[in-house]
């Protein structure tokens, strides 16, 4: 997951703005009311779709649902907000990865019981996430959701350059919500259309987000059925690409290279390789990434204390 956070920071820098427009927001007057809701959604929305630059999880843990909330306001307001459906989307789902899934993930070693209802809590987040993208998407082409459902190549043929990160979001929240379902079989027979959502996005723009939607593919790769040569070429492919894109300066993609690659081809040494990369990332040389970064770090050394669960003991010297 690469980016939510920036709603932090994007509500602190209009924060003189928002008490105005909450004024203006109770006052009588359709159009008026009106027009302070969309400027704060768009002050809101417009800040893009990287992290903040904060090094301190636990204080974005606190913060950032009280701006998930104000956007969900907000709509009630002004349902068809382009810009705010699509920062939900993307806002709903980097908090449920980083904040929600993490911590079940973790609890699930020790305590599968305690750990149960956050994956469900994590399941609902993601679909409401990924309901917001699918909104979002509804505004720009009338009856898409429906079609999409029909004929998801077809229904995607419509979506431009400009919709790809409406398109990115939608799919990333739609896989995570199957990842954490796999008893739900309504859910997992989805997966074909979060397959043509992912691979029309690389079409529209395959460095979006410095790279996100080849970041995306190391780990979908490994479960797609059929595609040229064998999974674990086309994930180191887009490994690569994701690594290009991003400069080097995200954990990211070398995470997810240890998870879904390395385990899977039982590679105890480039698991350990990959992660320790991931840990040499400088929180410092990125600062617009330095809480992903954070984040992304915390997974690499829980990965790490468990690699013995994954693969049999080095042999002796």
């Amino acid at each position: 997951m690469h980016s939510a956070t920036y709603l932090v920071k994007r509500f602190i820098q209009v924060l003189p703005r928002l008490i105005c427009a909450v004024l203006l927001i109770a006052a009588p007057g359709c159009s008026i009311k009106r027009m302070a809701v969309n400027k704060l959604g768009d002050a809101l929305s417009g800040a893009g779709t990287t992290f903040a630059a904060d090094d301190d999880p636990e204080l974005i843990k606190a913060a950032v649902p009280f701006s998930l909330k104000l956007m969900e306001s907000l709509l009630e307001q002004n349902p068809r907000h382009r810009g705010l459906l699509l920062a939900a989307s993307s806002g709903f789902t980097q908090y449920t990865y980083a904040f929600v899934q993490q911590d079940a993930d973790e609890l699930d070693e020790t305590d599968m019981a305690a750990a149960k209802p956050l994956r469900d809590r994590a399941r609902r987040l993601y679909l409401r996430a990924r309901d917001y993208g699918l909104r979002g998407l509804d505004v720009n082409h009338v009856g898409f959701s429906a079609e999409l459902r029909k004929s998801p190549v077809d229904a995607l043929k419509k979506c431009r350059a400009s919709e790809v990160g409406l398109v990115y979001w939608t799919a990333v929240s739609w896989a995570a919500a199957i990842a954490v379902s796999k008893d739900d079989p309504a859910l997992v027979a989805d997966l074909g259309i979060v397959e043509a959502m992912i691979d029309r996005a690389l079409v529209l723009d395959e460095k979006f987000d410095r790279g996100a939607i080849h970041g995306f593919l190391i780990s979908y790769e490994m479960a797609r059925s059929g595609g040229s040569g064998t999974p674990a070429d086309r994930a180191q492919k887009h490994f690569a690409r994701a690594v290009e894109l991003s400069a080097n300066v995200t954990a990211a993609p070398y995470v997810s290279y240890a998870e879904s690659v390395c385990i899977a081809q039982e590679d105890r040494a480039g698991f350990e390789k990959a992660l320790k990369m991931a840990l040499s990332i400088d929180l410092e040389r990125s600062r617009e990434n330095r809480l992903v970064n954070t984040v992304m770090q915390r997974r690499a050394r829980w990965l790490l204390q468990r690699i013995d669960k994954h693969f049999l003991p080095p042999p002796p010297p």
